[in-house]
């Protein structure tokens, strides 16, 4: 996931914007997904990818 959103270059703010929450949740989910201490919830994944993937221009 970590990886995913340094490729579309965006930050951890950017992610927490399209999410609806604030940069620490991002930070602490990025960090227990490597820390293995925390699993998120299935509905806090999909949110995360579809917040990597890149916006429609109209």
């Amino acid at each position: 996931m970590l990886l995913a959103r340094e490729n579309a270059g965006l930050s951890q703010a950017d992610i927490a914007l399209r999410m609806g929450t604030k940069a620490p949740a991002i930070t602490r989910l990025e960090s227990s997904l490597t820390g293995g201490k925390h699993s998120p919830s299935l509905t806090t994944i999909k949110k995360y990818a579809e917040a990597v993937k890149p916006k429609k221009i109209s």
